[in-house]
């Protein structure tokens, strides 16, 4: 299927915010594994200065920081809901993985974090998660709270002007977070990896010590 050009867009911030995180990890596992680390198919980043808080409201108007999630596997991705291709296919992809790892798969936490709270009402909000899942949970917040939150996770995002005042789409970083039992960030993971990949790495994750 040809990209359109919000894909481009969008992808091509994924790749800008993506290449500082790839740099900064080469040095982590040798040729060979001989490090040995864990060999992840997304981009190590642990031990990160950024990504390691998040505090905003889930659609019942609770507050969620990540350490409600302790104790399990969380991928963070930051979309909206009137996103096009991106944003379902990333979150359809992680439904996929949570039911191929059978029970495993409710040690997996989704977090959908809306970049677009003007639209984004707490109802549609959550009515959108429940199409991937019932456990996966979607956070919303002021758009100054939003700004601080994607400004702590170095995710980019920016308005593209449509026909109208409310037609509007969003250009915005196409990779999820994912952070290990202990609640701390460990990867990068790229749109389009696919899920076999992404589920690997959250078997190696999930298999480490709590």
């Amino acid at each position: 299927m040809a990209l359109t050009s919000l894909n481009r867009r969008t992808l091509l911030a994924s790749a800008v915010v993506a290449l500082p995180l790839a740099l900064g990890g080469c040095d982590r596992v040798l040729p060979g594994g001989s490090s040995g680390k864990p060999a992840f198919k997304a981009v190590d980043i642990t031990g990160a200065e950024y990504a390691r808080s998040l505090s905003l409201t889930d659609p019942d108007g609770q507050r969620r920081t990540l350490a409600d999630y302790r104790g399990k596997v969380v991928l963070v991705f930051f979309g909206y809901t009137q996103c096009p291709d991106v944003c379902p296919t990333t979150m359809a992809e992680l439904a996929e993985v949570k039911r191929s790892l059978g029970a495993d798969g409710a040690r997996v936490q989704g977090i959908f974090v809306t970049v677009d709270p003007e639209r984004d009402t707490a109802e549609l909000l959550k009515a959108y998660v429940a199409n991937f899942g019932p456990d996966i949970t979607g956070l919303r917040g002021t758009p100054d709270e939003i700004k601080a939150a994607a400004k702590e996770f170095k995710v980019f995002f920016s308005k593209v002007p449509g026909k109208t005042d409310t037609s509007y789409t969003i250009d915005h970083t196409a990779g999820s977070y994912v952070f290990d039992a202990k609640g701390r960030v460990r990867l990068f993971t790229r749109y389009g990896t696919g899920a076999k990949a992404l589920a690997d790495d959250l078997k190696l994750l999930l298999a480490e010590p709590a």
